[in-house]
Protein backbone atom coordinates (compact mmCIF):
# COMPACT_ATOMS: atom_id res chain seq x y z
CA UNK A 1 0.00 0.00 0.00
CA UNK A 2 1.55 3.58 -1.24
CA UNK A 3 1.63 5.70 2.03
CA UNK A 4 4.32 8.17 0.87
CA UNK A 5 5.00 10.27 -2.24
CA UNK A 6 8.46 11.89 -2.94
CA UNK A 7 8.11 14.93 -4.96
CA UNK A 8 11.28 16.30 -6.78
CA UNK A 9 10.93 20.17 -6.92
CA UNK A 10 12.51 22.02 -9.80
CA UNK A 11 10.89 21.45 -13.14
CA UNK A 12 8.41 19.08 -11.37
CA UNK A 13 6.83 21.01 -9.12
CA UNK A 14 7.68 24.39 -10.45
CA UNK A 15 9.04 24.65 -13.60
CA UNK A 16 12.94 26.06 -13.40
CA UNK A 17 15.10 25.55 -16.36
CA UNK A 18 18.33 25.32 -15.07
CA UNK A 19 20.16 26.52 -17.93
CA UNK A 20 18.66 30.01 -17.17
CA UNK A 21 18.61 29.38 -13.27
CA UNK A 22 22.20 28.28 -12.33
CA UNK A 23 24.19 31.49 -14.79
CA UNK A 24 22.21 34.02 -12.84
CA UNK A 25 22.38 31.89 -9.26
CA UNK A 26 26.11 32.13 -10.07
CA UNK A 27 26.06 35.70 -11.33
CA UNK A 28 24.20 36.56 -8.33
CA UNK A 29 26.44 34.82 -5.64
CA UNK A 30 29.55 35.80 -7.53
CA UNK A 31 28.51 39.27 -7.27
CA UNK A 32 27.99 38.99 -3.42
CA UNK A 33 31.15 37.17 -3.23
CA UNK A 34 33.56 39.32 -4.07
CA UNK A 35 33.75 40.91 -0.34
CA UNK A 36 35.75 38.36 0.51
CA UNK A 37 37.47 36.53 -2.95
CA UNK A 38 37.53 37.46 -6.64
CA UNK A 39 34.52 35.80 -8.27
CA UNK A 40 36.24 33.84 -10.84
CA UNK A 41 38.06 32.21 -7.75
CA UNK A 42 35.25 32.22 -6.02
CA UNK A 43 33.45 30.18 -8.53
CA UNK A 44 36.25 27.84 -9.48
CA UNK A 45 36.10 27.07 -5.29
CA UNK A 46 32.58 26.84 -4.88
CA UNK A 47 32.35 24.02 -7.62
CA UNK A 48 35.28 21.99 -6.08
CA UNK A 49 33.76 22.36 -2.77
CA UNK A 50 30.10 21.10 -4.36
CA UNK A 51 32.04 18.36 -6.84
CA UNK A 52 33.15 16.99 -3.25
CA UNK A 53 30.30 17.53 -1.49
CA UNK A 54 28.39 15.05 -3.91
CA UNK A 55 30.66 12.15 -3.32
CA UNK A 56 30.44 12.53 0.42
CA UNK A 57 28.00 9.79 1.56
CA UNK A 58 29.50 9.60 4.75
CA UNK A 59 26.83 9.22 7.07
CA UNK A 60 28.02 10.92 10.17
CA UNK A 61 28.69 14.38 8.07
CA UNK A 62 25.62 16.67 6.57
CA UNK A 63 26.12 18.25 2.93
CA UNK A 64 26.36 21.85 4.49
CA UNK A 65 29.90 20.35 6.66
CA UNK A 66 30.97 18.51 3.49
CA UNK A 67 30.41 21.54 1.85
CA UNK A 68 31.93 24.04 3.93
CA UNK A 69 34.62 22.42 5.62
CA UNK A 70 35.99 21.95 2.03
CA UNK A 71 34.96 25.43 0.79
CA UNK A 72 37.46 26.87 4.56
CA UNK A 73 39.83 24.45 3.42
CA UNK A 74 40.07 25.40 -0.21
CA UNK A 75 39.65 29.18 0.51
CA UNK A 76 41.71 29.85 4.00
CA UNK A 77 38.38 31.39 4.97
CA UNK A 78 36.13 30.71 7.96
CA UNK A 79 33.56 28.79 7.26
CA UNK A 80 30.81 30.50 9.87
CA UNK A 81 31.63 33.63 9.19
CA UNK A 82 30.52 32.89 5.22
CA UNK A 83 27.87 31.13 5.70
CA UNK A 84 26.16 33.59 8.50
CA UNK A 85 27.52 36.21 5.34
CA UNK A 86 25.70 34.07 2.58
CA UNK A 87 22.20 33.54 4.92
CA UNK A 88 21.55 36.77 3.97
CA UNK A 89 21.83 36.67 0.12
CA UNK A 90 19.36 33.58 0.54
CA UNK A 91 16.67 35.62 2.43
CA UNK A 92 17.18 38.95 0.45
CA UNK A 93 18.52 38.91 -2.99
CA UNK A 94 17.96 34.95 -4.01
CA UNK A 95 14.11 36.46 -4.63
CA UNK A 96 15.53 38.39 -7.90
CA UNK A 97 15.59 34.66 -9.27
CA UNK A 98 11.50 33.77 -9.22
CA UNK A 99 10.74 35.28 -12.59
CA UNK A 100 13.03 32.64 -14.10
CA UNK A 101 10.55 29.96 -12.68
CA UNK A 102 6.69 29.14 -13.29
CA UNK A 103 4.63 27.83 -11.29
CA UNK A 104 3.19 24.17 -12.48
CA UNK A 105 -1.04 24.73 -12.34
CA UNK A 106 -1.01 20.74 -11.04
CA UNK A 107 1.21 21.08 -8.21
CA UNK A 108 -0.83 22.34 -5.34
CA UNK A 109 -4.30 20.25 -6.26
CA UNK A 110 -1.74 17.20 -6.34
CA UNK A 111 -0.10 17.90 -3.23
CA UNK A 112 -3.77 18.68 -1.40
CA UNK A 113 -5.24 15.35 -3.17
CA UNK A 114 -2.35 13.48 -1.93
CA UNK A 115 -2.40 14.80 1.54
CA UNK A 116 -6.72 14.03 1.39
CA UNK A 117 -5.61 10.70 0.91
CA UNK A 118 -4.02 10.18 3.87
CA UNK A 119 -0.50 9.77 2.10
CA UNK A 120 2.80 11.72 3.19
CA UNK A 121 4.53 14.16 1.36
CA UNK A 122 8.17 14.52 0.85
CA UNK A 123 9.73 17.28 -0.67
CA UNK A 124 13.08 15.64 -1.97
CA UNK A 125 14.52 18.58 -3.83
CA UNK A 126 18.72 17.63 -4.42
CA UNK A 127 19.95 19.05 -0.97
CA UNK A 128 22.46 20.94 -2.40
CA UNK A 129 20.67 24.27 -1.11
CA UNK A 130 20.06 25.94 2.23
CA UNK A 131 16.56 25.50 3.60
CA UNK A 132 15.77 29.00 3.26
CA UNK A 133 16.46 28.59 -0.50
CA UNK A 134 14.13 25.93 -0.64
CA UNK A 135 11.23 27.36 1.20
CA UNK A 136 12.23 30.31 -1.06
CA UNK A 137 11.44 28.00 -4.53
CA UNK A 138 8.45 25.77 -2.65
CA UNK A 139 6.64 29.54 -1.94
CA UNK A 140 7.42 30.21 -5.54
CA UNK A 141 5.84 27.33 -6.62
CA UNK A 142 2.37 27.89 -4.50
CA UNK A 143 3.73 25.47 -1.57
CA UNK A 144 4.78 28.05 1.47
CA UNK A 145 5.83 25.82 4.54
CA UNK A 146 4.11 27.62 6.61
CA UNK A 147 0.69 26.26 5.28
CA UNK A 148 2.19 22.86 3.89
CA UNK A 149 2.36 19.83 6.37
CA UNK A 150 5.42 18.25 4.57
CA UNK A 151 6.98 15.01 6.62
CA UNK A 152 10.19 16.15 5.24
CA UNK A 153 12.21 19.03 3.16
CA UNK A 154 15.72 17.33 2.47
CA UNK A 155 18.09 20.25 2.02
CA UNK A 156 21.89 20.91 2.72
CA UNK A 157 21.75 21.26 6.75
CA UNK A 158 19.59 17.73 6.74
CA UNK A 159 20.92 15.44 4.73
CA UNK A 160 23.99 13.29 4.36
CA UNK A 161 24.07 12.47 0.58
CA UNK A 162 22.87 14.21 -2.59
CA UNK A 163 21.18 12.76 -5.73
CA UNK A 164 21.83 10.53 -7.47
CA UNK A 165 23.33 8.25 -4.30
CA UNK A 166 20.94 5.58 -3.36
CA UNK A 167 22.21 6.92 0.29
CA UNK A 168 19.94 10.13 -0.17
CA UNK A 169 16.82 7.91 -0.59
CA UNK A 170 17.45 5.44 1.74
CA UNK A 171 18.01 8.32 4.40
CA UNK A 172 14.37 9.62 3.30
CA UNK A 173 12.90 6.24 3.92
CA UNK A 174 14.16 5.98 6.93
CA UNK A 175 13.38 9.49 8.11
CA UNK A 176 9.55 8.52 7.52
CA UNK A 177 9.04 5.21 8.17
CA UNK A 178 8.73 4.03 4.70
CA UNK A 179 9.38 1.01 3.45
CA UNK A 180 10.60 0.87 -0.40
CA UNK A 181 7.35 -0.68 -1.79
CA UNK A 182 5.42 2.02 -0.01
CA UNK A 183 6.72 4.99 -1.57
CA UNK A 184 6.50 6.25 -4.79
CA UNK A 185 9.01 8.76 -6.14
CA UNK A 186 7.98 12.18 -8.72
CA UNK A 187 10.82 13.55 -10.84
CA UNK A 188 11.83 14.93 -13.91
CA UNK A 189 15.20 13.60 -14.09
CA UNK A 190 15.72 9.95 -15.22
CA UNK A 191 19.37 9.38 -13.56
CA UNK A 192 19.23 11.64 -10.60
CA UNK A 193 15.21 10.80 -9.61
CA UNK A 194 13.89 7.37 -11.62
CA UNK A 195 17.30 4.93 -11.49
CA UNK A 196 18.18 5.38 -7.97
CA UNK A 197 14.47 5.15 -6.48
CA UNK A 198 13.58 2.31 -8.90
CA UNK A 199 16.31 0.19 -8.40
CA UNK A 200 16.11 0.43 -4.48
CA UNK A 201 12.04 -0.75 -4.93
CA UNK A 202 10.39 2.71 -5.06
CA UNK A 203 7.37 3.11 -7.80
CA UNK A 204 8.34 5.98 -10.12
CA UNK A 205 6.47 8.56 -11.98
CA UNK A 206 8.93 9.80 -14.45
CA UNK A 207 7.71 13.64 -15.55
CA UNK A 208 7.86 14.28 -18.95
CA UNK A 209 8.88 17.73 -19.82
CA UNK A 210 8.25 18.82 -23.22
CA UNK A 211 10.44 17.64 -26.10
CA UNK A 212 11.83 14.99 -23.89
CA UNK A 213 11.71 10.79 -25.19
CA UNK A 214 11.93 8.35 -22.74
CA UNK A 215 14.98 6.59 -21.93
CA UNK A 216 15.56 3.27 -23.14
CA UNK A 217 16.50 0.53 -21.77
CA UNK A 218 15.66 -0.62 -17.44
CA UNK A 219 14.60 0.59 -15.40
CA UNK A 220 11.25 1.66 -16.51
CA UNK A 221 9.10 3.86 -14.86
CA UNK A 222 6.02 2.89 -13.33
CA UNK A 223 3.93 5.21 -15.35
CA UNK A 224 5.38 8.70 -16.81
CA UNK A 225 3.47 11.89 -18.60
CA UNK A 226 3.39 15.42 -17.52
CA UNK A 227 2.31 16.27 -14.33
CA UNK A 228 -1.18 17.66 -15.04
CA UNK A 229 -1.46 13.46 -16.08
CA UNK A 230 -0.58 12.54 -12.65
CA UNK A 231 -3.56 14.48 -11.33
CA UNK A 232 -5.40 13.07 -13.63
CA UNK A 233 -4.21 9.29 -12.53
CA UNK A 234 -4.66 10.24 -8.65
CA UNK A 235 -8.24 11.99 -9.15
CA UNK A 236 -9.09 7.90 -11.05
CA UNK A 237 -7.20 6.56 -7.85
CA UNK A 238 -4.20 5.43 -9.67
CA UNK A 239 -2.33 6.00 -5.98
CA UNK A 240 -4.80 3.69 -3.93
CA UNK A 241 -4.16 0.94 -6.94
CA UNK A 242 -0.26 0.88 -5.84
CA UNK A 243 0.78 -1.76 -4.26
CA UNK A 244 -3.05 -3.14 -3.95
CA UNK A 245 -3.03 -6.32 -5.53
Amino acid sequence: MLTTILFDLDNTLLGNDMQDFIPRYFALLGAYAEKHLPRSLFLRNLMQATDDMVRNTDPTITNRDAFWSRFAELTGLSADALEKDFDQLYHNEFAQLRDVTVPQAAAVPLIDLSRSQGLDIVIATNPMFPRSAVEARLSWAGLPVQEQSFALVTTIENMHATKPHQAYYEEILAHVACAPYEALMVGDDWQRDIVPAASLGLWTYWVQLPETELPAGPPAPTAYGSLDDLLDLAQAGWFAELGAG
